[in-house]
């Protein structure tokens, strides 16, 4: 499986295909209190039927829309949009003039020169809808990428406590030059973790950079360290995009695509993206572009359980999808299936850091996602198609228990060594 998932790499753009049609669902992130570190179904039980935990995160998800009437509706599969806004891959000129007498106004045009796309958004007639909207765009064009703006959600379960871990093994730092991205909520530079870490932080939503527990716990599974917690690649630089800033729409496949942008201006190798959601036109392009560059993106399968859709970015071809295993080493129940997956790490029976410091108990694929990330930055230290492939191959060398539990475990399980179980200080 490694030298299939190098192949695709390497070959990013005749593999990849455009995936349309599905739409997986999940729950938004628009707040996140201080201290939890979820995107939480009230409740989750071990004893859940599978079918059960992707229609709770519904109910919790129609809840949402419904709250936020103003900024967010549903696309046709009724997963959450940004309300009044259709995104266009590269359209054409005459496409744009066409659009535009059929009553659509462009409320921005961006060149993505990293990825070599123009982003563009339109706003529909008065009264029509992001769904009317779009289908009227690909009547219009049919040769053209119109699609929504979609929300994407952290990939977490599980309510968060403090912990009070024992110590680890020695930490080993990352090597000079290693560097790594993160898409997620903000995070505060001045949290114990980070003290000295080199870390570039940018906002991608309104709203500006907003420090939230995601987001510090994620970024604190790459780089962080404090004490006897540490992360999978302690001392490599960090770029971090806060995808989410203060408002409900936070999490925009828009606000993601800015943001990768940056990280290609950037030259970042590997990029950690960990959320869910459907798949969308504008984000898969971006994918396409990042892995023809040989950059390597990281994604959780989500939380959704093994009976719910694949979710994205995490099923795109080329993308390293991560599924979470507790402290016995088996895939924890609620875990997703994408259409591949490549590697498995912890993502339970373990701690992170919380804002303002201190350690927190965590739960979910969102957390076993940086991990991966952190490791193959550690193998990866510029974009390159050939090292990418040589990276994956040798992460893969290091992996255990390649294939277990029938295929779920892809590739194996790596960064072991991260976890700190927050029952040990207790016994």
């Amino acid at each position: 499986m490694a030298g299939c998932l190098a192949t695709a790499i390497l070959a990013a753009p005749a593999g990849a295909q455009r995936l349309g049609g599905l739409r997986a669902l999940d729950l938004p992130l628009p707040t996140l209190g201080a201290g939890l570190v979820q995107d939480t179904v009230s409740g989750l039980r071990s004893d859940l039927d599978v079918n059960q935990i992707a229609d709770l995160r519904l109910s919790r998800l129609r809840q949402l829309v419904r709250d936020n009437p103003k900024s967010l509706e549903t696309d046709d599969h009724g997963a959450p949009v940004v309300r009044g806004e259709v995104l266009a891959v590269s359209p054409t000129a005459a496409a744009l003039q066409a659009a535009e007498a059929a009553g659509f106004v462009v409320a921005r045009r961006e060149r993505l020169e990293p990825l070599g796309l123009d982003e563009v958004v339109l706003s529909p007639p008065q009264g029509q809808s992001a769904r009317q909207a779009v289908r009227r765009l690909r009547k219009l064009d049919p040769e053209g990428q119109y699609d929504f703006d979609h929300i994407y959600s952290a990939a977490s379960s599980g309510p968060a406590t403090d912990a009070r871990p024992s110590a680890p093994p020695a930490v080993e730092h990352a090597p000079p030059g290693t560097r790594v991205g993160l898409l997620d909520t903000g995070f505060s530079r001045d949290d114990p973790a980070f003290a000295g870490a080199p870390v570039e932080q940018q906002a991608f939503a309104p709203g500006g950079i907003k420090a939230d527990a995601h987001g510090t716990a994620v970024a604190s599974l790459i780089v962080g360290q404090a004490g006897r917690f540490h992360g999978a690649a302690p001392g490599a630089r960090l770029y971090a995009a806060d995808v989410y800033g203060t408002g409900p729409a936070g999490g925009s496949a828009d606000a993601i695509v800015r943001a990768l942008a940056w990280m290609a201006r950037e030259g970042v190798p590997v990029i950690n993206v960990s959320l869910v959601g459907p798949p969308n036109l504008t984000l898969e392009a971006a994918v396409r572009a990042l892995n023809a560059s040989g950059a390597l993106i990281v994604a959780p399968v989500g939380n959704d359980g093994p009976a719910a859709p694949p979710l994205y970015p995490a099923s795109y071809p080329g993308v390293v999808a991560v599924t979470a295993v507790d402290r016995t080493g088996r895939v924890i129940f609620e875990a997703g299936r994408a259409k591949h997956v490549d590697f498995a790490a912890p993502g339970a029976d373990m701690v992170a850091e919380k804002p303002g410091g201190g350690l927190v108990a965590v739960r979910g694929t969102s957390f076993a996602s940086p991990i991966v990330a952190g490791r193959l930055a550690v193998l990866l230290h510029a974009p390159d198609p050939p090292r990418a492939a040589r990276a994956l191959n040798a992460l893969s060398a290091e992996a255990g228990r390649p294939g277990g539990e029938g295929g779920r475990l892809g590739l194996g399980v790596v960064g072991e060594d991260v976890r700190l179980d927050p029952k040990a200080g207790r016994r």
